[in-house]
């Protein structure tokens, strides 16, 4: 009885929890084909391409969804270039004030990231930043130090020093046994982050809204003008095609991601 019982609760909670995951998902995709749907009506009044056609139709649609990729690109790299020698460094080497860096990356998620965009105007319009597109990219970078650093030293710490070694009893120097050994060992945990931060980056609204806004408008930002400018169907179609990326590259990492490479990255001591 008590079997039943309990078997009963689980497929009610998973019931629920995919009503929960799946239902905003089945709202949009109804509400991006339907000609309307209000209260206290089950279903829409009919069914139409028009909303999908008038967001096509926008000439600046393609603007954005450029500069979505090309400040995820960016982003992405100059996360890499900073972070991946960061990453070796907390997983390789004990120094002072490590576990304090380590944790202190944490920072620029501690707080509401408004306040913290606020702030950082006033210094990016001493320094000239505003309306800039390195202005965009280093609001971009404080949502992807975390990934980029933190995942790629769990991976690091993760490759057997043994490897390492021998390797250089071999006669390897230390950029070769970089090259050949440790970065494929840790490759995993690395696709991961970059592809972590590529997400981070293409999904950054309020930063790119306040800094860039009116000169860079990527698709994050353009939702604010659909959502208060066009019909809720409008708004419906444009989620889709934003979360189209997304999904996309979360299931190209998926088994990594399933495999524990990124629980593994906040893990690290």
């Amino acid at each position: 009885m008590r079997r039943a019982s309990g078997q009963t609760l689980t497929v009610v909670l998973l019931a629920v929890l995919g009503v929960f995951i799946l239902g905003p998902l089945i709202w949009l995709g109804v509400r991006a084909f339907a000609t309307s749907w209000s209260y206290p009506s089950l279903g829409p009044d009919g069914w139409t391409l028009s909303w999908w056609q008038a967001v096509f139709d926008d000439p600046n649609l393609k603007g954005s969804v450029v500069l979505s990729f090309e400040f995820a690109l960016v982003t992405m790299a100059v996360s890499a270039l900073i972070c991946l020698p960061a990453a070796y460094a907390f997983a390789r080497f004990d120094f002072p004030g490590r576990r304090f860096f380590l944790i202190g990356l944490f920072a620029t998620n501690a707080f509401p990231k408004m306040g913290l965009f606020v702030a950082l105007a006033s210094l990016f319009y001493t320094l000239g930043l505003m309306s800039t597109f390195s202005g965009v990219v280093i609001i971009h970078l404080l949502g992807t130090v975390v990934f980029m650093t933190w995942i790629p030293a769990a991976a690091f710490a993760a490759v057997p020093r043994a490897y390492e070694e021998a390797a250089r009893d071999a006669g390897a120097g230390r950029i070769t046994v970089l090259r050949t050994v440790t970065l494929p060992l840790a490759a995993p945990g690395i696709v991961v982050a970059l592809i972590m931060s590529f997400l981070a980056s293409f999904d950054e609204a309020q930063g790119t809204y306040l800094v860039g806004n009116p000169d860079y408008v990527t698709m994050p930002t353009q939702m604010y003008s659909l959502v208060l400018n066009y019909p809720p169907q409008v708004s419906a179609v444009f989620s889709i095609l934003l979360a189209i990326p997304s999904a996309a590259l979360l299931l190209l990492v998926r088994k990594h991601v399933m495999g524990g490479q990124l629980a593994e990255g906040f893990q690290i001591r």
